[in-house]
């Protein structure tokens, strides 16, 4: 069932200890197999992170392709620089949100590309940072932006949305059936002072929820903070801009994927694809997302819930 989530995803990734230089892209093989990338192409990794996708593209695109990546996170951009250190001669770095990936295509002279990847899952190094604020299993600041940049934290909504719209975002962001009752708790408790870290929203979901509910497998405030995290950062509204507005940017050939990791963006890539197979505009090349092996999924247990659909423009 696919209602596991990203955050129960990336707390696997805590397990594995990974550290901040070394990331394992999910589904490397299916995402070179399906967006094939060949000698001499110019690829764009939408959602760079740490690089480990961008290394594998620049090893078959040779030294005379292209790559352009990505990343809302300064740091990140910062770390993949660092990984990719062979190939700097041949990529554009971009302190960019995916969503305005014309507009960068744009400013670099770029009319069109052969193959885009939006892998939409979060650096572990991010979610091994306290002070990130995206574990639920560290204490830290209730902060939660993928960007630094970005004036409103979860800390912010947290504490000053009403009742109503805690409500409507942990049920739509999170589709957690005691929506009512954590936001209720919530409200009630930042009455007594501001609700500051993680650990706080963490005790407070735990109090809200019933008692058989806080032995369950996936952790009972898992939910809530993925509706933080999206509403923080506006990530489902990103992800249907940049599927707008980067199918364009594709040559006719050209290949498009992305790499889900809960229902909510898996149905927004679901549908776009769909629409754009009916409209004639492009090939589905994954009827149904594909899933991790069995092997992969034991190694790299983050990649347990991903989804990978591809399509290409005709």
């Amino acid at each position: 069932m696919f209602a596991q989530t990203l955050l129960e995803e990336l707390e696997a990734d805590c397990d594995m200890k990974e550290t901040e230089s070394i990331h394992i892209p999910v589904m490397s093989q299916a995402v070179l197999e399906y967006l094939n990338p060949k000698d001499r192409d110019i690829v764009v990794d939408g959602t760079l992170g740490l690089g480990g996708h961008a290394k594998e593209f620049l090893k078959r695109i040779g030294p005379a392709g292209r790559l352009i990546g990505l990343d809302r996170d300064s740091t990140s951009l910062a770390l993949a620089k660092q990984n990719l250190d062979e190939f700097l001669h041949q990529c554009h770095f971009v302190h960019e949100n995916f969503k305005n990936i014309d507009r960068v295509l744009k400013d670099l002279n770029i009319k069109e590309v052969d193959c885009i990847l939006f892998d939409l899952g979060i650096s572990s190094f991010q979610l091994d940072n306290p002070q990130r604020g995206f574990s639920l299993q560290q204490d830290g600041p209730l902060d939660m932006r993928m960007s630094q940049e970005n004036q409103i934290s979860a800390f912010d909504l947290v504490n000053s949305l009403s009742e109503k719209e805690i409500d409507a975002i942990i049920h739509d962001f999170g589709e957690d059936r005691w929506h009512y009752r954590i936001a209720h708790q919530i409200v009630r408790e930042r009455m007594a002072g501001p609700i500051q870290t993680t650990q706080d929203l963490t005790r407070i979901v735990l109090r809200a929820v019933p008692s058989y509910e806080r032995h369950q497998r996936i952790h009972p405030a898992t939910r809530t903070f993925q509706a933080f995290r999206i509403a923080v950062n506006r990530e489902l509204e990103s992800l249907q801009i940049a599927l707008e507005n980067c199918f364009d940017c594709l040559k006719v050939g050209g290949r498009l994927g992305v790499i889900s990791f809960h229902s909510l963006e898996d149905r927004i890539v679901k549908q776009k694809f769909r629409s754009l197979a009916n409209d004639k505009k492009a090939i589905l090349l994954t009827k149904k997302p594909l899933r991790p092996t069995e092997e992969e999924a034991g190694t790299n247990p983050r990649s347990r819930s991903a989804r990978f659909r591809a399509l290409e423009r005709i």
